[in-house]
């Protein structure tokens, strides 16, 4: 049974009809964000975030909270946004009926796995950005070797000029964090979670489950290890930019010192000419008119 935006009524209504504790009831009303699996008498209760996966949205990669909460029987899932994963885990149910023995449990599993596995195309796309903006940039001072290479530096000189490149890193860098900051705690909650499966109480899940959850610490482990190097490239890449920028202002500078020392050079040769053929060009009365042919008076 999944529930969207439950209000208080409908939560008491539904805590007292499947017994579920006040301060469960408490966590999902309160949408507590911390990711946790408790045991109670009669049921478990799992709290693991996914994220608001419309790309068109602004809450695009806000965390979501996912409350799950597992009888024996059944499972209710309780939520406050709309999210594809009960969906997708009932068309997976629908799959696999005839060959699994479908139990809450693995049905509890299949939610995070869900949920898991939408982390993986984002990951996916990140490390291609990465490539591309480490490539280019180190792509700036490049020699150019032949035609071919020159009219791609042309290319991303310009692209560079812009700007675009900063906020490519800005923006990748970002991602990284967000995906980052909701893969961060999850590792620790599948581990706790797969303990339990040992444990001895009846509303424990049962070991075979956690064969699964341990696959999917192994698959959280990875992403999260590959997102810390992913950030440690865009940390280079962004120093990396800073410096070729600094690189090229300095040049234009010295262009520009250059440029101004010529003039220089330029202005002390035709201002005293300027100055005398512009002083004694007047058509006035002026110093040395009456020595007409002799400049000694001018040395003097």
């Amino acid at each position: 049974l999944d529930v969207l935006s439950p209000t208080e009524a409908e939560m008491k209504v539904i805590a007292k009809a499947f017994g579920i504790h006040p301060l469960t009831a408490e966590d999902i009303m309160l949408q507590e964000a911390r990711e946790k699996v408790e045991l109670f008498r009669h049921y478990y209760f799992v709290n693991y975030r996914t994220f608001d996966q419309d790309i068109n949205s602004t809450n695009y990669l806000e965390p979501v909270n996912m409350y799950v909460v597992v009888f024996r029987e059944g499972v209710l899932s309780f939520h406050f946004s709309m999210t594809p994963h009960p969906a997708n885990v009932r068309r997976r149910i629908r799959q696999l009926r005839d060959y699994l023995i479908l139990s809450s449990d693995w049905i509890s599993y299949a939610i995070i796995d869900d949920i898991t596995d939408v982390f993986q195309p984002l990951i996916q796309n990140i490390e291609d950005e990465v490539d591309e903006i480490d490539e280019n940039i180190l792509r700036m001072h490049t020699p150019e070797r032949d035609e071919k290479t020159a009219h791609l530096r042309d290319d991303s000189s310009s692209f560079f000029d812009s700007g675009d490149m900063l906020r490519r890193v800005g923006d990748c860098r970002k991602r990284v964090m967000s995906l980052y900051r909701l893969l961060g705690n999850k590792a620790d909650v599948i581990k706790g979670f797969a303990k339990r499966c040992n444990e001895s109480w009846e509303v424990a899940p049962r070991s075979e489950i956690g064969l699964y959850l341990g696959d999917i610490q192994d698959h959280i482990v990875t992403m999260t290890s590959n997102l810390g190097h992913y950030e440690k490239i865009l940390a280079r890449s962004h120093g990396n930019y800073l410096a070729q920028i600094n690189i090229r202002m300095n040049e234009r500078q010295e262009q520009t010192a250059d440029v101004l020392g010529k003039l220089t050079v330029l202005g002390t040769i035709v201002l005293p000419m300027n100055i005398i053929t512009g002083l004694w060009g007047m058509n006035v009365w002026v110093p040395g008119q009456e020595y007409e042919g002799d400049l000694a008076w001018f040395v003097w």
